[in-house]
């Protein structure tokens, strides 16, 4: 079996009159483990759904190496996706649910042994899913994309519920199926997790391709470097970067903050100049603050007194029921 994509192209999707997805056009590669980002209401869970054929587009389309997600045959053995750890029949138990999705497209039985054991439910496999913590319950899911051996991953908030033991676990899965030369799209609001797990990044927000590139580039163009400079000798050190035209922000203990600045060249002038330093270290933003920096325009939902409130709506009343956010 080759190495398979996911591409859409112009793709547009709306409910009623307001669109949720906007002329989205992107395509994920095998190899490497791909994150796909954006705030609550972005646009991610219709475009994830839109993949496996549980939306349709309004116009553009999605192609799964080449063909609709309905012209597959056995789509289990194509892609694999975890959407939401608890869409499972709850009175079955894990094997027989496991068993359904094999039989029906066309997979040996002994694969559910398989993925049982890959995703660490062997113990549990006769109990009923309806008793399982959301951790186990994704335990299942992973086991059910797992379950046709497909060249394309695609996992929505696939840590949900894990432990710590368990987000290490995914976390080597997704690096070790894109080793393998697969496709892995993973969607995310855990930051820090992601800035471990994926090296491509796609990013949306109301709908629309804010970025697609990859993780070091996308850290770079989204955020602002600086260097951290700790001395018992501030002002000389300030009066020698001033001669040399660098401006520095004087902090407490010592410190001081170059924006824009070069490590080595400071260290250098440092040195020419016998200043001591104790601290001396290039610093960059964080994903999580690259990401709020790219999408503080596209956020569609600000919290006002303790709720979630649509940006430029009125706040609701105490009690009023809330639009799930995804």
């Amino acid at each position: 079996m080759g190495c398979r994509k996911f591409e859409q192209v112009g793709v547009y999707k709306r409910y009623g009159g307001k669109p949720a997805v906007d002329g989205l056009t992107f395509t994920v590669r095998p190899g490497t483990v791909t994150g796909f980002l954006g705030p609550n209401g972005a646009g991610k869970s219709t475009t994830m759904r839109m993949v496996l054929g549980l939306d349709r587009p309004t116009s553009g389309y999605v192609r799964i190496d080449g063909r609709h997600y309905h012209e597959l045959k056995d789509p289990l053995t194509y892609i694999g996706a975890l959407l939401d750890a608890k869409a499972l029949h709850g009175g079955r138990s894990a094997y027989n649910h496991l068993l359904c999705l094999a039989q029906s497209n066309g997979i040996p039985t002994r694969r559910v042994n398989e993925v049982l054991d890959t995703v660490g439910l062997t113990p549990v496999a006769r109990k009923k899913a309806k008793g399982f913590s959301l951790g186990m319950s994704q335990r299942l899911g992973i086991a059910g994309a797992l379950l046709g051996d497909p060249r394309i991953l695609m996992f929505d908030e696939p840590v949900n519920g894990l432990d710590p033991e368990g987000i290490h676990w995914i976390r080597g899965l997704m690096k070790s199926l894109a080793a393998q030369g697969r496709t892995v799209f993973v969607s995310s609001h855990l930051m820090s997790e992601m800035a471990l797990t994926a090296d491509h990044l796609v990013v949306i927000g109301q709908g629309r391709l804010l970025a697609d590139t990859s993780m070091a580039d996308f850290i770079e163009r989204n955020s602002r470097s600086h260097v951290r400079v700790r001395t018992p000798q501030r002002e000389r050190l300030l009066d020698v970067l001033h001669e040399a035209g660098i401006t520095a922000v004087p902090g407490e203990g010592g410190l001081l903050q170059v924006e824009d600045g070069k490590a080595e060249r400071i260290g250098e002038l440092a040195a020419q100049h016998h200043v001591v330093l104790h601290e001396l270290s290039s610093q960059q933003s964080s994903l999580e603050e690259a990401f709020m920096r790219l999408t503080a325009g596209s956020v569609e939902y600000h919290a006002h007194t303790g709720q979630a409130v649509p940006e430029g709506a009125p706040a609701q009343p105490s009690g009023a029921d809330s639009e799930k956010e995804g």
